[in-house]
């Protein structure tokens, strides 16, 4: 009787209900049902981790480009110091060259008050001893 009904596309599975696949069909369409539902739950894992590493180096990203700007604040920092290095010692150079000059006057000016002072004591000397 069976097979009666399996030529009609009538079958019975293992638990004697009535089906109208046949039983190896039924049983690939399971297999492939939980083929596919196994698929679906480690493609939605895989989304997960590729989500987790998406943020990740977002994270990562933003990081480096704050670190980037802080190195190029620093920079100019720096270059800022160099720059106001430089101006002060050519402040202190001029400076320098100023004092230099003074000295090199003052010295001229000591000179001709020593000689003056000797002359003054020479005229001095001659009037005491005449």
């Amino acid at each position: 009787m069976a097979d009666l009904l399996a030529k009609q596309g009538i079958y019975f599975n293992e638990v004697d209900k009535v089906c109208i696949l046949e039983p190896e069909i039924s049983k690939q369409t399971n297999d492939l049902k939980e083929i596919c539902q196994n698929y679906v739950e480690r493609l939605d894992e895989f989304q997960k981790i590729a989500n987790k590493f998406i943020e990740m180096v977002d994270q990562l990203g933003r990081e480096v480009e704050n670190q980037k700007i802080k190195a190029i604040g620093a920079r100019n920092i720096l270059q800022s110091m160099e720059k106001q290095k430089e101006t002060n010692q050519q402040q202190l150079q001029a400076l320098i060259a100023e004092k230099s000059i003074e000295l090199e006057r003052l010295k001229i000016q000591l000179n001709s008050l020593q000689k003056t002072e000797m002359e003054q004591n020479e005229i001095i000397n001659e009037l005491t001893h005449c």
